[in-house]
């Protein structure tokens, strides 16, 4: 029997992996047993309080989790907001449900798969396209939330807006980080709309404590609270919008048609075993089946018994990455107009093979991608994915989990602002090449109404008799998937607290470069890896954000966030 669009009846799924289920009533037991608690974990203080104050007055996790991204568009702009996308993960502590949800953006129906070349078929330099009319698609993010709460919403909608629209307009303090990113060097921070935003009375940038208020965005939470996403669809918002996109330099093709036909998706998620767990993800366009792909790989060597002191353990996290890479960047695309082939990836025997290129020294040359089964005739992809996304996660006083990753994918996106949000600028993450030297297309090519391909990938963790385990996700582009897979290995394979598997060293290997956190690593760690060829530089790009929760032994919330933000992760007990 198929789910039905977007939950996953986990006692129905995980046959497939020959795991014997005791079923739906297991998980609510969990939830009938562990103690009352709910939690929230993002990247700014004022989000977690926003989602707190929803749950204390008995919001579920996805009524938090609304609650939650508003605020963070408001306090944590230059990483997401109300004009980007996103992909929810939900977890339904009383069925055993896992649903997933797509709120990534659509490229405008005029968009075409040279609209990022130049007069000479040469690819627009990124800074450029990045600030362009062409790189907005329609957003999503409002969208999809929208989507997932007329399933597991339990307040009125328009009860989820009351405490940003207070922060805004009673102002906030920029942060060391907002700060950082006002005076970053990225092609964004000179952008006109992000040097008026962010410009004190005399015309100087704001500095750590200037406080900002921003009554236009207010307006726009009204609107939204009172008639929903179509408030950013149809009507003055969304003309703003689309003249705002077609300004120059480069204007964009989009449309009120584009933004009014925007739909989010209930979709079904794809799960994974990893030793006595099953991960889950979103699918495709989510780069999530990757993910699982990285776990399986591993799974398939020692790594789990060296520890994270060991530098060959590093070698093959090293060396499974690249292998997973080397895949998803030639097969993964939006699967309404490419074949992606999860299936071949996934299976067992093409995992087998695929694992017999990792040991204990890194291979002279990056592999190549495999032929798994179900492929069709791909080239190569030439997509660059910088990291302006967040990660959170909630868990309501019942044990209904929302982990949700959200982007408007560059830092402040496009750079462009409409009624006090960025625009996204995600058109930018499909592949600026749509075809390899011989003419075989990308499957990350531009098509109208397409979505790009996307790193995101928010888990939730479950055991074998479907109990909830972890859920848990990052920001940072293409490094999400290592983020994130170092995240899980420590914490199911090398069994450290959350805290401390997030703390990890962070390392990125994709092709013929090992980003990351050297400095992180032991002296001796490092130099090891070294001798085994995996010398590690520092990368790109801002480092990662993890958020999470894992249930601990008896039942209680242990949550955790990235030491390397702004964040926290707050445990509320119930009041008995």
């Amino acid at each position: 029997m198929r789910p039905s669009p977007g939950r996953l009846r986990l006692s129905v799924f995980l046959v497939a992996f020959g795991a014997l289920l005791a079923g739906p009533a297991q998980a609510r037991s969990q939830a009938e047993e562990r103690p009352r608690q709910a939690m929230v974990a993002a990247a700014n203080p004022m989000a977690v309080e926003a989602g707190l104050d929803v749950l204390k007055r008995g919001g579920s996790a996805l009524d938090a989790a609304v609650a939650v991204q508003v605020m963070l568009g408001l306090v944590e702009p230059q990483s997401s907001g109300i004009g980007g996308g996103a992909f929810i993960m939900h977890f339904d502590a009383a069925t055993g449900e896992v649903a997933a949800y797509n709120g990534r953006e659509t490229a405008p129906a005029a968009a075409t798969p040279d609209m990022f070349l130049d007069d000479g078929g040469r690819p627009l330099p990124r800074s450029q396209a990045m600030l362009s009319g062409r790189a907005t698609g329609a957003p999503g993010a409002m969208a999809v939330m929208a989507l997932a709460h007329r399933t597991h919403g339990r307040l009125p909608w328009n009860r989820l807006f009351d405490e940003t629209i207070a922060v805004a307009e009673g102002g906030f303090e920029v942060t060391p980080r907002l700060a950082e990113h006002i005076h970053g060097s990225f092609a964004q921070a000179s952008a006109p709309d992000v040097r008026a935003y962010f410009s004190r009375a005399d015309g100087s940038p704001m500095q750590v404590g200037d406080r900002i208020v921003n009554r236009a965005y207010a307006g726009v939470l009204r609107r939204l609270a009172a008639e929903g996403p179509t408030a950013l669809q149809t009507g003055p918002i969304a003309e703003a919008i689309v003249q705002r996109t077609g300004a120059a330099p480069l204007p964009g093709s989009l449309t009120l048609a584009d933004l009014a036909g925007y739909r989010a998706q209930a979709v079904d998620p794809v799960c994974g075993p990893y030793r006595v767990y099953i991960i889950c993800t979103p699918p495709p366009p989510s780069s999530g089946a990757a993910l699982l792909q990285l776990m399986a790989l591993l799974d398939r060597t020692d790594v789990a018994e060296r520890g994270a002191d060991d530098p060959v353990a590093w070698v093959q996290f090293a060396e499974a990455s690249r292998v997973m890479y080397a895949d998803r960047d030639r097969y993964f695309g939006d699967p309404d107009f490419v074949d992606v082939p999860v299936a071949g990836l996934l299976d067992p025997a093409y995992l087998d093979e695929r694992a017999r290129l990792i040991g204990g020294r890194a291979a002279g040359r990056a592999p190549a991608h495999g032929v798994p089964g179900g492929v069709a005739v791909l080239g190569p992809d030439a997509t660059a994915e910088p990291g302006g996304t967040t990660h959170f996660v909630v868990v309501d006083f019942d044990g209904n989990v929302a982990s949700v990753t959200s982007t408007i994918e560059s830092y402040f996106g496009s750079g462009r602002m409409v009624e006090g949000f960025f625009l996204n600028n995600q058109m930018t993450d499909f592949s600026f090449r749509p075809t390899d030297a011989d003419g075989a297309p990308a499957a990350n090519a531009v098509a109208g109404g397409k979505r790009p391909r996307s790193s995101m990938s928010p888990v939730i963790v479950l055991d074998r008799e479907g109990r909830l385990v972890a859920a848990l996700g990052s920001p940072g582009g293409n490094a999400i998937l290592a983020y994130n897979g170092k995240a899980l290995l420590g914490l199911l394979g090398w069994e450290l607290p959350l805290v401390r598997a997030f703390g990890l060293p962070n390392l990125l290997a994709r092709g013929d470069t090992f980003n990351g956190e050297a400095s992180r690593f032991p002296a001796a760690v490092r130099a090891e890896m070294e001798r085994r060829g995996v010398t590690v530089r520092p990368g790109a790009g801002e480092a990662s954000g993890l958020h999470g929760v894992v249930v601990g032994p008896g039942g209680e919330l242990i949550g955790a966030a990235d030491p390397r933000r702004e964040g926290e992760a707050i445990v509320l007990e119930a009041v008995r």
